[in-house]
């Protein structure tokens, strides 16, 4: 009889074990590698696929060089502590119990130890790719410092590579004697007997070799501090930089002590060669007791006792030092300085000679009309606008016309159905330009637009001529879409909504297929299910809309894709759109920046920034002293190209960026007229540069070291007071007292900083960019008032518009009914001899479907100010009937839009109308109640099918027949 052997069950859960462990590695493995050929093919795609490579070859041999380099000694101290035990030492029974339990692992532990630490290593030493490259393509800056002679690229470039070699080195050595000792202890070579210590001679000599490698990095460490005091907070009165105690005391005593560390080392050596550890732990002792006192309490003495009573004086060569860097390192130190003696009286045709700069006074508020944009221009709910809108320039009939833009952007969360193939097949794209006149409104307080409509039209089209209003690529963008089909297939992509035409689909839509190359193509069924994982959603492997002709579309927001083909690049927080060339493009500012410039004080970027438009960071880690416009960027907002233009050619950190990635920048020559014509002078570059003139302005060692006229940015006036926000900068056409033609320039006013409770709101500077590219683009003006006449600053002038009984008044009325006023922007204007204010007035129903309307203009000029329907109006009535220019709303007429007005009135109140037969009530009510049945019926239509703006106008329609219905109730009851 013969029987069939079993498997045992337990080896059965074994090879299912092994075969899902296996499983679960090819699943992960795959994962990784959708992800990193996902971005080769976005990389390759969009033309930048050696950046990609250049970061992963660097990141690899980073990682390559860490871990072996933690590697190697860990293993060879590990393996020399081991080959070198004593065979017959003598153990105690503890290390031979600590002895049976490591030895049947130790060959596991001799290379895994050190392969842990390894990875631990180059997982470090990876992220630190920039700085290596860097050193490796560094470029001079063709300045030295004035404390040791050396090229600014050594303190950029050279010190932190150095450093960080040696901290890494001396991290390495640290370990590798920690397991030496571990192994020598282990196994016998250093053995505890009572009070005594024996150590082997081979052991010995390994330590003691050890250490000396130890205590020699730590005096080459030493050695590279003395120039870190360049970089760093000096112990006196300098923000940054070497003072008095530091040149005096820090640096002479880090020189010593680095000697002194050196020499510890070469005694190691001796106790290795003659087994003598007396020499070596007295000069140890001796370092640290040197490094107490030549590091330590030396340099607190001279600060204490020599500095501090004659500061001013000691100090004056150094801050001298640091006021230099600082102004060349933020790139003031070209600024003009134009003393500029302010008026403060309004007189009659003041603003003859200010004509151009009066003409192009912005009055709309990119702040307050997004809600303008969204009633009159969104259409749909799907559409959307920023909550803060762009301000350029535009020729327009032959004449520079300053605009409030923005682009009809795709919002996502608004969409009523949001099904995958709805999200990701249908509503892919925005659509049109919408722009307003600055300078102008309409009668009723809307913006005056200068493009609008879908499809879109308008005077900024007519000038601009014909260009590609779809938004494929924005900031509100969604994650990604599929695009594209074969020639003749039926187009899948809502266009926009139309009227019924017959291009339109059975829902009165516009559709469309997308024939640029945008993204990566989906041609084949790997990359399909590639971006199925990716994206995790296996419709995009399933679907029948996805074929072979089909892109993908993602990482659309701007600002990603210039930070990932230009990783070096700090962005500039406000990306704005510009017709360039028939194309609609995002204009992005891309700064190099630095922490290691010497002399030059710090800032962290992201506080310098903050103001109302950018939030105030919680936790600033973003320090810098050194910035430069390097690169101009452009996102293709059609097909998602991405230009970068080397701006500032003669930026070292920039040439450098340029050896490491060659190929990657263009040209400032390339840059066409129109793109020029819409370059402008970053904000963020130009807050950071207010931030620091408020105190370099001054370059008077001793009036610095007082700091007796430091300034400081005014909080912006309508922000709230329990939590103020900075004034931000604004962008205005005007010409700048002292320069020959009006353009295009970014400004900031300067007030003097308060000293405890002690806070005086005048003017004491204002601080121009010209922000034209040409010859003066980025020329820094900085017009400085007299401190013998009182100038207010933007918080005394606003208090002066809310504390007017006039004004008051008038703002009561206003806000009568269910309605609410509210201040727009206060710009500050050097034109008339003086400084102008305006600000803009809004008023708001507290309506649903509500939005600010431009009702009123506040002016003030010193003392003065004056409140009318229109700026023009308000200007004539400051200065004294005639201000002698013409505003850009001299042709508004004023209406009330919140009062229907009558169609029937006479023109000339004196000659009153023909008189009519009077009306059946009857037949008036009748028709009333028709009307507002027939308004009630088409708002419900209009909110069903979301078209707000038709729900807005039956709503206003609703509104005036219930009116009249009143009023002849009234009537009716009465007779």
């Amino acid at each position: 009889m013969t029987s069939t052997a079993t498997p045992p069950a337990n080896r059965n859960r074994a090879t299912l074990a092994i075969s899902a462990g296996i499983l679960a590695v090819v699943v992960v493995l795959f994962f990784v590698f959708a992800n990193f050929y996902s971005d080769v093919l976005w990389f390759d795609q969009v033309g930048y696929l050696p950046v990609l490579t250049t970061q992963w070859l660097a990141t690899g041999g980073m990682f390559l060089v860490g871990f072996l380099g933690m590697f190697i000694p860990v293993f060879a101290s590990l393996q020399i502590a081991y080959r070198s035990r004593p065979v017959y030492a003598k153990l105690s029974s503890q290390l031979d119990r600590y002895q049976e339990v490591v030895e049947p692992l130790r060959r596991v532990a001799m290379l895994g130890i050190p392969a842990v630490l390894g990875l631990f290593a180059g997982v470090a030493a990876a992220s630190r790719w920039p700085m290596v490259l860097q050193w490796i393509n560094r470029t001079p800056f063709g300045d030295v410092d004035p404390q040791f002679g050396l090229d600014i690229s050594f303190y950029i470039y050279e010190l932190p590579f150095w450093r960080g070699i040696v901290a890494f080195a001396s991290g390495v050595v640290l370990l590798s004697a920690i397991a030496a000792v571990a192994t020598s202890y282990l196994y016998g070579a250093i053995r505890f007997t009572g009070r005594e210590v024996r150590i082997s001679r081979t052991a010995r000599i390994q330590l003691a070799v050890t250490a000396a490698i130890y205590i020699a990095l730590q005096a080459v460490s030493i050695w590279l501090d003395q120039y870190a005091a360049l970089v760093q907070p000096s112990d006196g009165f300098l923000a940054a930089g070497a003072g008095y105690t530091e040149v005096f005391a820090t640096i002479p005593g880090r020189q010593i002590l680095a000697g002194i560390a050196a020499l510890i080392a070469v005694l190691f050596i001796i106790t290795a060669i003659i087994g003598r550890w007396r020499l070596s732990i007295v000069g140890t002792a001796l370092l640290i007791i040197s490094g107490i006192l030549v590091g330590s309490v030396y340099p607190w003495i001279v600060q204490r006792f020599q500095v501090e009573p004659s500061a001013r004086s000691l100090e004056a060569p150094y801050i001298e030092r640091n006021i230099e860097a600082t102004r060349d390192a933020y790139g003031i130190s070209g600024i003009e300085e134009v003393p500029y003696a302010a008026t403060t009286s309004a007189e009659e045709g003041a603003l003859r000679e200010d004509a151009a700069t009066t003409a192009n006074i912005r009055i709309i508020d990119p702040a307050l009309v997004t809600d303008a944009f969204a009633q009159l221009e969104q259409f749909r709910p799907y559409y959307g606008f920023p909550q803060y809108l762009d301000v350029d320039r535009y020729e327009i009939d032959g004449e520079t016309q300053d605009t409030v833009i923005s682009v009809r952007e795709l919002t996502p969360n608004e969409q009523t159905e949001e099904s995958w193939y709805n999200s990701r097949i249908v509503f892919t794209h925005g659509y049109g330009i919408v722009a307003a006149y600055g300078n102008q409104r309409a009668d009723d307080g809307q913006p005056l637009f200068l493009e609008s409509g879908i499809p879109v039209s308008g005077p900024l089209s007519d000038s601009v001529g014909e260009y590609e209003p779809r938004i494929y690529f924005g900031e509100t963008s969604p994650e990604y879409s599929i695009v594209g089909a074969p020639e003749g297939a039926p187009a899948l992509e809502l266009d926009f909504p139309s009227e019924g035409g017959e291009e339109d689909d059975t829902s009165g839509n516009r559709t469309y297929t997308f024939t640029g190359d945008g993204g990566p193509a989906l041609d084949n069924a790997f990359k399909k299910l590639l971006y199925a994982l990716k994206f995790q959603s296996e419709q995009i492997f399933l679907s029948d809309a996805v074929n072979d002709d089909s892109q993908i579309l993602y990482d659309r927001n701007p600002l990603d894709r210039v930070q990932k083909v230009a990783p070096y690049l700090t962005l500039d927080s406000d990306p704005y759109p510009a017709i360039v060339d028939g194309r609609i493009q995002w204009i992005i500012d891309g700064y190099t920046t630095s922490a290691n410039y010497p002399y030059s004080t710090s800032v962290p970027l992201s506080a310098a920034i903050a103001d109302t438009y950018t939030p105030t960071p919680t936790f600033p880690i973003d320090d810098i002293n050194y910035i430069r416009n390097s690169v101009k960027a452009t996102v293709d907002a059609y097909d998602g190209s991405v230009t970068l233009y080397a701006w500032d050619t003669g930026d070292p950190i920039l040439q450098t960026w340029q050896k490491i990635f060659p190929s990657t920048l263009e040209p400032m020559e390339e840059m066409s007229d129109d793109l020029l014509a819409h370059v402008r002078y970053p904000a963020d570059l130009f807050k950071v540069q207010r931030d620091i003139l408020g105190e370099y302005h001054v370059t008077d060692p001793g009036s610095f070291f007082s700091r007796d006229d430091e300034w400081v940015t005014p909080n912006d006036p309508g922000s709230a007071a329990a939590s103020p926000t900075l004034q931000p900068p604004y962008y205005l056409t005007m010409q700048v007292p002292g320069t020959e033609e009006p353009a295009f320039t970014l400004y900031s006013t300067f007030i003097p900083a308060s000293s405890g409770g002690n806070s005086r709101n005048v003017l004491y500077g204002y601080l121009t960019a010209n922000a034209d590219a040409g010859e003066d683009y980025g020329k820094l003006t900085l017009l400085t008032l007299p401190r013998q006449t009182t100038v207010p600053g933007p918080g005394q002038v606003q208090n002066q518009f809310d504390s007017d009984a006039n004004v008051g008044q008038q703002l009561n009325l206003l806000r009568q009914g269910e309605t609410e006023v509210i201040s727009g922007n206060l710009l500050t204007l050097p034109v008339g001899g003086g400084l102008l204010y305006v600000q803009p007035v809004y008023v708001q129903s507290t309506g649903g479907t509500s939005y600010p309307l431009l009702r009123k203009v506040l002016v003030a000029f010193g003392n003065e100010i004056a409140f009318e329907d229109t700026l023009d109006q308000a200007l004539d009535a400051l200065f004294g009937g005639e201000s002698g220019a013409e505003a850009g709303d001299g042709d508004v007429d004023p209406i009330d839009p919140l009062e229907p007005s009558d169609p029937e009135a006479p023109a000339d109140p004196e000659q009153p109308a023909d008189p009519e037969p009077p009306a059946d009530p009857d037949l008036d009510f009748e028709a009333a109640l028709k009307e507002a049945r027939e308004a009630l019926l088409e708002r419900e239509a209009a909110y069903a099918s979301n078209d707000l703006v038709a729900a807005a106008e039956a709503d206003e329609r609703l509104q005036a027949a219930l009116e009249r219905l009143f009023e002849l109730s009234e009537l009716q009851t009465e007779e």
